[in-house]
Protein backbone atom coordinates (compact mmCIF):
# COMPACT_ATOMS: atom_id res chain seq x y z
CA UNK A 1 0.00 0.00 0.00
CA UNK A 2 1.18 3.52 -0.86
CA UNK A 3 -0.22 6.59 0.90
CA UNK A 4 0.69 10.05 -0.37
CA UNK A 5 -0.52 13.28 1.22
CA UNK A 6 1.93 16.09 0.46
CA UNK A 7 2.24 19.79 -0.27
CA UNK A 8 5.12 21.60 -1.92
CA UNK A 9 5.61 25.10 -3.25
CA UNK A 10 7.96 25.77 -6.18
CA UNK A 11 7.97 29.48 -6.99
CA UNK A 12 4.43 30.36 -8.07
CA UNK A 13 3.47 26.68 -8.38
CA UNK A 14 1.79 24.86 -5.49
CA UNK A 15 1.50 21.07 -5.28
CA UNK A 16 -1.27 19.59 -3.14
CA UNK A 17 -1.63 15.87 -3.82
CA UNK A 18 -3.22 13.02 -1.89
CA UNK A 19 -4.05 9.45 -2.96
CA UNK A 20 -3.68 5.82 -1.89
CA UNK A 21 -2.94 2.63 -3.85
CA UNK A 22 -3.70 -1.00 -3.04
CA UNK A 23 -1.70 -3.38 -5.25
CA UNK A 24 -2.80 -1.65 -8.42
CA UNK A 25 -1.42 0.26 -11.39
CA UNK A 26 -2.39 3.86 -10.68
CA UNK A 27 -1.96 6.61 -13.28
CA UNK A 28 -1.31 10.24 -12.47
CA UNK A 29 -2.95 11.86 -15.48
CA UNK A 30 -2.68 15.51 -16.39
CA UNK A 31 -1.43 18.13 -18.80
CA UNK A 32 2.22 19.19 -18.91
CA UNK A 33 3.21 21.24 -15.89
CA UNK A 34 0.42 19.98 -13.60
CA UNK A 35 2.82 18.43 -11.06
CA UNK A 36 2.96 14.76 -12.09
CA UNK A 37 6.75 14.44 -12.26
CA UNK A 38 7.24 16.58 -9.13
CA UNK A 39 4.99 14.14 -7.28
CA UNK A 40 7.15 11.20 -8.38
CA UNK A 41 10.31 13.05 -7.37
CA UNK A 42 8.89 13.67 -3.89
CA UNK A 43 8.00 9.99 -3.52
CA UNK A 44 11.43 8.90 -4.72
CA UNK A 45 13.20 11.32 -2.37
CA UNK A 46 14.68 13.46 -5.13
CA UNK A 47 12.63 16.43 -3.91
CA UNK A 48 11.40 17.10 -0.37
CA UNK A 49 7.78 18.14 0.26
CA UNK A 50 7.13 21.12 2.50
CA UNK A 51 4.46 19.26 4.48
CA UNK A 52 2.73 15.90 4.63
CA UNK A 53 3.41 12.17 4.72
CA UNK A 54 4.46 9.39 2.34
CA UNK A 55 3.99 5.83 3.59
CA UNK A 56 4.91 2.67 1.68
CA UNK A 57 3.61 -0.51 3.27
CA UNK A 58 4.63 -0.38 6.90
CA UNK A 59 7.45 2.09 6.34
CA UNK A 60 7.22 5.88 6.56
CA UNK A 61 9.33 7.44 3.81
CA UNK A 62 8.51 11.04 4.71
CA UNK A 63 6.70 12.73 7.58
CA UNK A 64 7.16 16.46 8.06
CA UNK A 65 5.76 16.48 11.62
CA UNK A 66 7.95 13.58 12.78
CA UNK A 67 10.93 14.87 10.77
CA UNK A 68 11.34 11.63 8.85
CA UNK A 69 12.87 11.89 5.38
CA UNK A 70 14.54 8.69 4.18
CA UNK A 71 17.23 9.15 1.52
CA UNK A 72 16.43 7.73 -1.95
CA UNK A 73 18.67 4.67 -1.51
CA UNK A 74 16.71 3.57 1.56
CA UNK A 75 13.22 3.95 0.10
CA UNK A 76 13.16 0.79 -2.06
CA UNK A 77 11.57 2.77 -4.86
CA UNK A 78 12.40 2.05 -8.51
CA UNK A 79 12.26 5.07 -10.81
CA UNK A 80 12.03 4.53 -14.59
CA UNK A 81 12.86 7.79 -16.36
CA UNK A 82 11.55 8.88 -19.76
CA UNK A 83 14.88 8.19 -21.49
CA UNK A 84 15.69 5.09 -19.36
CA UNK A 85 19.02 6.60 -18.09
CA UNK A 86 21.18 3.64 -19.08
CA UNK A 87 24.95 4.08 -18.77
CA UNK A 88 26.20 4.22 -22.40
CA UNK A 89 29.66 2.76 -21.73
CA UNK A 90 28.33 -0.27 -19.85
CA UNK A 91 26.91 -3.47 -21.28
CA UNK A 92 23.37 -4.65 -20.62
CA UNK A 93 24.65 -7.05 -17.94
CA UNK A 94 26.70 -4.32 -16.27
CA UNK A 95 23.74 -1.92 -16.26
CA UNK A 96 21.52 -4.56 -14.64
CA UNK A 97 24.24 -5.34 -12.09
CA UNK A 98 24.09 -1.75 -10.87
CA UNK A 99 20.62 -2.45 -9.53
CA UNK A 100 22.09 -5.04 -7.18
CA UNK A 101 25.37 -3.25 -6.45
CA UNK A 102 25.00 -3.69 -2.68
CA UNK A 103 24.79 -7.50 -2.88
CA UNK A 104 27.72 -9.93 -2.59
CA UNK A 105 29.32 -10.73 -5.94
CA UNK A 106 27.91 -14.26 -6.27
CA UNK A 107 24.40 -13.11 -5.47
CA UNK A 108 24.74 -10.17 -7.83
CA UNK A 109 25.78 -12.48 -10.67
CA UNK A 110 22.82 -14.74 -9.93
CA UNK A 111 20.42 -11.79 -10.03
CA UNK A 112 21.84 -10.53 -13.33
CA UNK A 113 21.51 -13.96 -14.93
CA UNK A 114 17.95 -14.23 -13.63
CA UNK A 115 16.93 -10.81 -15.00
CA UNK A 116 18.58 -11.47 -18.36
CA UNK A 117 16.43 -14.59 -18.71
CA UNK A 118 13.26 -12.98 -17.37
CA UNK A 119 13.50 -10.01 -19.75
CA UNK A 120 14.71 -12.02 -22.77
CA UNK A 121 18.03 -10.16 -22.90
CA UNK A 122 20.48 -13.05 -22.79
CA UNK A 123 21.66 -12.49 -26.37
CA UNK A 124 22.16 -8.77 -25.66
CA UNK A 125 24.08 -9.25 -22.37
CA UNK A 126 27.34 -7.90 -23.83
CA UNK A 127 25.72 -5.18 -25.97
CA UNK A 128 25.91 -1.47 -25.21
CA UNK A 129 22.71 0.64 -25.02
CA UNK A 130 23.24 2.23 -28.46
CA UNK A 131 23.17 -1.26 -29.99
CA UNK A 132 19.72 -2.02 -28.56
CA UNK A 133 16.23 -1.42 -29.90
CA UNK A 134 13.85 0.82 -27.96
CA UNK A 135 12.14 -2.21 -26.46
CA UNK A 136 15.43 -3.77 -25.41
CA UNK A 137 16.52 -0.50 -23.77
CA UNK A 138 13.25 -0.34 -21.88
CA UNK A 139 13.55 -3.95 -20.69
CA UNK A 140 17.15 -3.35 -19.62
CA UNK A 141 16.15 -0.31 -17.56
CA UNK A 142 13.31 -2.25 -15.91
CA UNK A 143 15.57 -5.23 -15.24
CA UNK A 144 18.09 -2.93 -13.54
CA UNK A 145 15.36 -1.43 -11.36
CA UNK A 146 13.86 -4.79 -10.39
CA UNK A 147 17.31 -6.17 -9.58
CA UNK A 148 17.15 -3.94 -6.51
CA UNK A 149 13.86 -5.56 -5.38
CA UNK A 150 11.85 -2.34 -5.00
CA UNK A 151 8.46 -2.23 -3.31
CA UNK A 152 7.24 0.53 -5.63
CA UNK A 153 7.77 1.32 -9.33
CA UNK A 154 7.55 4.90 -10.59
CA UNK A 155 7.18 5.16 -14.38
CA UNK A 156 7.62 8.71 -15.65
CA UNK A 157 6.09 8.82 -19.15
CA UNK A 158 8.35 6.02 -20.46
CA UNK A 159 6.60 6.04 -23.86
CA UNK A 160 6.33 9.80 -24.39
CA UNK A 161 9.05 10.03 -27.04
CA UNK A 162 7.48 7.31 -29.20
CA UNK A 163 4.56 7.09 -31.57
CA UNK A 164 2.93 4.75 -34.03
CA UNK A 165 3.57 1.02 -34.14
CA UNK A 166 6.77 1.19 -32.07
CA UNK A 167 4.87 2.73 -29.17
CA UNK A 168 2.21 0.01 -29.36
CA UNK A 169 4.91 -2.70 -29.34
CA UNK A 170 6.60 -1.17 -26.29
CA UNK A 171 3.28 -0.86 -24.48
CA UNK A 172 2.77 -4.61 -24.91
CA UNK A 173 6.32 -5.35 -23.75
CA UNK A 174 5.87 -3.06 -20.75
CA UNK A 175 2.64 -4.84 -19.82
CA UNK A 176 4.42 -8.20 -19.93
CA UNK A 177 7.31 -6.89 -17.83
CA UNK A 178 5.02 -5.40 -15.18
CA UNK A 179 2.85 -8.52 -14.91
CA UNK A 180 5.45 -10.27 -12.76
CA UNK A 181 5.95 -7.31 -10.38
CA UNK A 182 4.17 -7.79 -7.05
CA UNK A 183 4.50 -4.26 -5.66
CA UNK A 184 2.82 -0.91 -6.19
CA UNK A 185 3.03 0.77 -9.60
CA UNK A 186 2.61 4.51 -10.19
CA UNK A 187 2.48 5.60 -13.82
CA UNK A 188 2.70 9.23 -15.00
CA UNK A 189 1.13 10.17 -18.32
CA UNK A 190 -0.72 12.83 -20.27
CA UNK A 191 -2.04 10.21 -22.73
CA UNK A 192 -5.47 8.66 -22.19
CA UNK A 193 -4.52 5.79 -24.56
CA UNK A 194 -1.54 4.82 -22.37
CA UNK A 195 -3.66 5.01 -19.23
CA UNK A 196 -6.39 2.85 -20.78
CA UNK A 197 -3.90 0.23 -21.93
CA UNK A 198 -1.61 0.11 -18.89
CA UNK A 199 -3.47 1.16 -15.73
CA UNK A 200 -6.29 0.08 -13.43
CA UNK A 201 -7.08 3.38 -11.70
CA UNK A 202 -6.39 7.05 -12.33
CA UNK A 203 -5.92 10.23 -10.33
CA UNK A 204 -6.27 13.43 -12.38
CA UNK A 205 -3.96 16.35 -11.53
CA UNK A 206 -4.92 19.93 -12.43
CA UNK A 207 -2.61 22.83 -11.64
CA UNK A 208 -0.94 20.85 -8.87
CA UNK A 209 -4.13 19.57 -7.23
CA UNK A 210 -5.31 15.98 -7.29
CA UNK A 211 -8.85 14.77 -7.83
CA UNK A 212 -10.31 11.70 -6.11
CA UNK A 213 -8.96 8.40 -7.46
CA UNK A 214 -11.32 6.48 -9.74
CA UNK A 215 -11.29 3.56 -12.13
CA UNK A 216 -10.20 4.21 -15.70
CA UNK A 217 -13.65 3.12 -16.90
CA UNK A 218 -15.36 5.66 -14.61
CA UNK A 219 -13.09 8.45 -15.83
CA UNK A 220 -13.99 7.72 -19.45
CA UNK A 221 -17.71 7.33 -18.74
CA UNK A 222 -18.29 10.14 -16.25
CA UNK A 223 -15.38 12.52 -15.61
CA UNK A 224 -15.98 14.92 -12.73
CA UNK A 225 -14.10 18.01 -13.90
CA UNK A 226 -13.50 19.91 -17.11
CA UNK A 227 -9.80 19.06 -16.91
CA UNK A 228 -10.57 15.34 -16.62
CA UNK A 229 -13.04 15.47 -19.52
CA UNK A 230 -10.48 17.28 -21.67
CA UNK A 231 -7.95 14.52 -21.01
CA UNK A 232 -10.47 11.90 -22.13
CA UNK A 233 -10.86 13.58 -25.52
CA UNK A 234 -13.95 15.74 -25.04
CA UNK A 235 -13.79 18.87 -27.24
CA UNK A 236 -16.98 20.83 -26.55
CA UNK A 237 -17.64 22.84 -23.38
CA UNK A 238 -19.97 25.55 -22.19
CA UNK A 239 -20.38 27.45 -18.96
CA UNK A 240 -23.55 26.17 -17.38
CA UNK A 241 -26.08 26.79 -14.63
CA UNK A 242 -28.06 23.97 -13.03
CA UNK A 243 -31.79 24.34 -13.68
CA UNK A 244 -32.90 21.13 -11.99
CA UNK A 245 -31.65 17.58 -11.40
CA UNK A 246 -31.31 16.82 -15.11
CA UNK A 247 -31.32 20.15 -16.97
CA UNK A 248 -28.59 22.76 -17.37
CA UNK A 249 -28.63 26.14 -19.08
CA UNK A 250 -25.54 26.24 -21.32
CA UNK A 251 -24.79 29.94 -21.66
CA UNK A 252 -22.10 29.68 -24.36
CA UNK A 253 -24.43 27.75 -26.69
CA UNK A 254 -27.68 29.52 -25.82
CA UNK A 255 -29.55 26.27 -25.09
CA UNK A 256 -30.84 24.20 -22.19
CA UNK A 257 -29.63 20.60 -22.36
CA UNK A 258 -31.05 17.52 -20.67
CA UNK A 259 -28.52 15.17 -19.04
CA UNK A 260 -29.07 11.51 -18.23
CA UNK A 261 -26.67 12.00 -15.31
CA UNK A 262 -27.91 13.83 -12.26
CA UNK A 263 -26.45 17.32 -12.25
CA UNK A 264 -24.68 18.16 -8.96
CA UNK A 265 -25.12 21.55 -7.34
CA UNK A 266 -21.44 22.33 -7.86
CA UNK A 267 -21.60 21.83 -11.64
CA UNK A 268 -20.73 25.06 -13.48
CA UNK A 269 -19.81 23.60 -16.87
CA UNK A 270 -21.15 21.09 -19.37
CA UNK A 271 -19.14 18.96 -21.79
CA UNK A 272 -20.60 17.04 -24.71
CA UNK A 273 -18.93 14.29 -26.74
CA UNK A 274 -20.84 13.01 -29.75
CA UNK A 275 -23.29 15.00 -31.85
CA UNK A 276 -25.42 13.72 -34.69
CA UNK A 277 -27.60 15.42 -37.28
CA UNK A 278 -30.95 16.01 -35.58
CA UNK A 279 -34.44 15.04 -36.67
CA UNK A 280 -37.35 17.46 -36.07
CA UNK A 281 -38.32 17.99 -32.41
CA UNK A 282 -35.45 15.86 -31.13
CA UNK A 283 -34.27 16.45 -27.55
CA UNK A 284 -31.14 18.58 -27.12
CA UNK A 285 -31.30 19.89 -30.68
CA UNK A 286 -29.15 22.92 -31.55
CA UNK A 287 -29.52 24.94 -34.76
CA UNK A 288 -26.08 26.05 -35.95
CA UNK A 289 -24.38 28.00 -38.71
CA UNK A 290 -21.62 26.03 -40.44
CA UNK A 291 -18.38 28.00 -40.14
CA UNK A 292 -16.01 25.48 -41.68
CA UNK A 293 -15.83 21.92 -42.98
CA UNK A 294 -12.41 20.27 -42.77
CA UNK A 295 -11.85 16.95 -44.63
CA UNK A 296 -10.43 14.20 -42.40
CA UNK A 297 -10.12 10.95 -44.35
CA UNK A 298 -13.57 9.38 -44.66
CA UNK A 299 -15.02 12.00 -42.30
CA UNK A 300 -15.50 15.75 -42.18
CA UNK A 301 -14.82 17.88 -39.08
CA UNK A 302 -17.45 20.62 -38.83
CA UNK A 303 -16.98 23.85 -36.88
CA UNK A 304 -20.41 25.18 -35.97
CA UNK A 305 -21.76 28.27 -34.22
CA UNK A 306 -25.11 27.86 -32.42
CA UNK A 307 -27.61 30.48 -33.58
CA UNK A 308 -28.16 31.70 -30.01
CA UNK A 309 -24.62 31.09 -28.73
CA UNK A 310 -21.13 32.58 -28.73
CA UNK A 311 -18.91 29.48 -28.54
CA UNK A 312 -18.16 27.08 -31.39
CA UNK A 313 -19.03 23.41 -31.49
CA UNK A 314 -16.85 20.78 -33.13
CA UNK A 315 -18.44 17.64 -34.55
CA UNK A 316 -17.37 14.80 -36.82
CA UNK A 317 -19.59 13.60 -39.64
CA UNK A 318 -19.09 10.98 -42.33
CA UNK A 319 -18.05 12.61 -45.62
CA UNK A 320 -20.74 10.70 -47.54
CA UNK A 321 -23.39 11.90 -45.08
CA UNK A 322 -22.13 15.50 -45.36
CA UNK A 323 -22.24 15.36 -49.15
CA UNK A 324 -25.72 13.80 -49.07
CA UNK A 325 -26.93 16.71 -46.95
CA UNK A 326 -25.78 19.06 -49.71
CA UNK A 327 -23.12 20.78 -47.58
CA UNK A 328 -25.64 23.19 -46.01
CA UNK A 329 -24.83 26.58 -44.50
CA UNK A 330 -26.97 25.78 -41.44
CA UNK A 331 -27.30 22.46 -39.66
CA UNK A 332 -29.38 21.19 -36.76
CA UNK A 333 -27.41 18.84 -34.52
CA UNK A 334 -28.34 17.02 -31.32
CA UNK A 335 -26.56 15.34 -28.43
CA UNK A 336 -28.06 12.37 -26.63
CA UNK A 337 -28.74 13.01 -22.91
CA UNK A 338 -26.32 10.21 -22.08
CA UNK A 339 -23.50 12.17 -23.78
CA UNK A 340 -24.11 15.34 -21.75
CA UNK A 341 -21.56 15.57 -18.93
CA UNK A 342 -22.12 17.97 -16.00
CA UNK A 343 -18.68 19.12 -14.85
CA UNK A 344 -16.90 21.34 -12.37
CA UNK A 345 -14.50 23.79 -13.99
CA UNK A 346 -11.85 24.91 -11.51
CA UNK A 347 -9.60 26.61 -14.08
CA UNK A 348 -11.43 29.91 -13.84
Amino acid sequence: MLKVDIEKRLGDFSLNVHFETQREKLALLGASGCGKSVTLQCIAGVKTPDRGRIVLGERTLFDSERRINLPPQQRRVGYLFQQYALFPNMTVAQNIALGAHDRPRAERERIVAEKLRAFHLEEQARSKPHQLSGGQQQRTALARILAGEPELLLLDEPLSALDGFLKWQLELELLDALAAFDGEILFVSHSREEVCHLCDTVCVLTNGRSEEKQSVQTLLRAPRSRSAALLTGCKNYSKARRMDAHRALCADWGVTLTSAQEIPDAANCVGVRNFHVAVPEEANAIVCRVLRAVPDGENVILLLLPQNGSAQLCIELGAARWNALGRPETLCVAVAPGQVMPLVDTTG
